[in-house]
Parts: structure tokens; sequence; C-alpha cells
């Protein structure tokens, strides 16, 4: 009788292994998932970053090429109007709307 009441806890103790293995599996698969998403949304703010830096670190150059002439200061003041609308449009498509902390 005492072999089967161990046998019994046993079985029991490998079925709540077996069961937490496979819960820890499902966990890292979805962690990997929601990682890799991570990495895909990081990568793509670094780029945008990157285009922002390159266009302000050219504004000085572009403004001492204008000079003081009229139509190349009207030229370039368009093109960085273009250019803002862009960054602020890049800005908000890549900015999360707010939430609430994450679920564990």
């Amino acid at each position: 009788m005492k072999k089967t009441i161990i046998g019994d806890w046993l079985n029991l103790i490998y079925a709540k292994l077996d069961y937490l293995i496979v819960k820890t599996k499902r966990m890292e698969n979805k962690m990997s998932v929601e990682f890799d998403a991570l990495t895909a949304a990081v990568a793509k703010n670094h780029d945008t970053i990157e285009s922002a830096l390159v266009l302000i670190a050219g504004i000085k150059d572009r403004l001492d090429a204008a000079g003081v002439d009229p139509a190349k200061l009207a030229a370039l003041s368009a093109d960085l109007a273009a250019e803002d609308d862009k960054l602020a449009s890049a800005v908000v498509a890549n900015t999360p709307a707010e939430s609430g902390p994450p679920t564990p």
C-alpha cells in the first residue's frame, strides 16, 4: 500500500512538473515574440532619430551656402518647412499611444 501512495505522489509530482515545463516554454515563446517586436521598434526609432540628426546637422551648412541671397534663403525656408512636416509626421507615427503599466 505504501508503494501505491508513493507512486501516486510521484505521478502527481511528475504531472505538475510537466505542467510547469509546458507553461514555462509558452511564456518563453511569448517573451521571445515580444522581444523581437521591441527590437524592431527600437531599430525603427533609431532610424528616425538618425534621419532627424542628419537634417538638423545640415541646416547650418545650408544657411552658410545660402548666404544673404533672398531667393536662396526663401528656397531654404521652404525646404526646411517641408522637412519639418516630414519630421513631425515621423515623430507622431512612431510615438506609441500612452497606456497604463504593462501587465505581468
